[in-house]
C-alpha cells in the first residue's frame, strides 16, 4: 500500500536548536550538521554525519554513524541500528531531541472523536497535533508548551493546581523549577493560541488554586 501524505511516520524537534520543527520519514532522514543533511543541526557537537533514520521494510530505524558525542534512543546509547516505537524519543548527542510518531499515530481533524471536533480547541495527543478553530498550529508548540496544553485539556474545565502543572510539564525536574518559569511557560502557550482566535481566552488562571482550560462548543452558524 503507498503511503498518502497522512501517514508518513514523523520525526519532532523537542528542545533543541530546531525546537518545533517535523519532518516526514519517507524513506530516509540524514542527521547532522553539514548543509547535505536532511535535518541540519547546526552545533559543534553534533557530527558532520551524525545518525540517520531510515525506512526498513517492518519499521522505522535509527541508527549512528560513527558521531563522536553519540545517538541516544529512550536515553540509551546505540551502537546499532534499533527500531523505533510510538513516541520513542530519538537524542543527538546532547544537542537535540526527537520524538518519533508512527504514521498510525497522525490523525486528521476529522478523525478526532466527534464530540471533541466541536469544540474551539483540538488536541491529538498521539500526534502532538493542536487545532483552534480548525487551523492547526505550526509551527508546533514545544515540547514543554505541549505538555502544559495536555494536562489542561484532559482536564477541561476543571482547575489543575499549579504543583501538579509543574510535575506534568517538568517531570523529575519540576523541584527546581519556579512560580516563574510556569508563569512565562503560560504566556507563551497563550500567545500561540491566541495568534489563531485572539477573541476567545482558554487558559483561565484560577487565583490561589491554578490553571483551567475553557474549551466551549462552537457556537453553530446561522448562514
Amino acid at each position: 500500500m503507498t503511503l498518502n501524505n497522512k501517514e508518513y511516520p514523523l520525526l519532532i524537534a523537542q528542545s533543541g536548536p530546531l525546537e518545533g520543527q517535523r519532518w516526514k520519514i519517507k524513506t530516509e532522514l540524514l542527521i547532522g550538521r553539514e548543509p547535505d543533511c536532511d535535518v541540519v543541526i547546526p552545533m559543534r557537537q553534533v557530527s558532520r554525519h551524525h545518525s540517520r533514520v531510515f525506512m526498513s521494510p517492518d519499521s522505522t530505524m535509527a541508527e549512528d554513524l560513527g558521531s563522536k558525542n553519540g545517538t541516544f534512543v529512550n536515553g540509551t546509547l546505540i551502537h546499532s541500528p534499533v527500531s523505533l516505537e510510538d513516541g520513542d524519543e530519538l537524542q543527538i548527542s546532547l544537542a537535540q531531541h526527537f520524538i518519533y510518531l508512527s504514521s498510525d499515530a497522525t490523525m486528521p481533524l476529522d478523525g478526532l472523536p466527534l464530540e471533541l471536533q466541536k469544540r474551539r480547541l483540538r488536541v491529538d495527543v498521539g500526534a502532538r497535533r493542536v487545532w483552534v478553530m480548525d487551523e492547526e498550529l505550526d509551527p508546533p508548540l514545544s515540547a514543554s508548551q505541549f505538555n502544559l496544553l495536555q494536562i489542561l485539556y484532559e482536564q477541561s474545565g476543571e482547575v489543575v493546581t499549579r504543583p501538579e502543572v509543574i510535575e506534568a510539564v517538568w517531570g523529575r525536574a519540576a523541584g527546581g523549577v519556579s512560580e516563574q518559569a510556569l508563569d512565562a511557560l503560560v504566556r507563551r502557550l497563550r500567545d500561540r493560541i491566541v495568534e489563531a482566535d485572539p477573541i476567545h481566552e482558554y487558559i483561565i488562571t484560577v487565583r490561589g488554586h491554578g490553571l483551567r482550560l475553557d474549551n466551549p462548543i462552537v457556537s453553530p452558524s446561522n448562514d
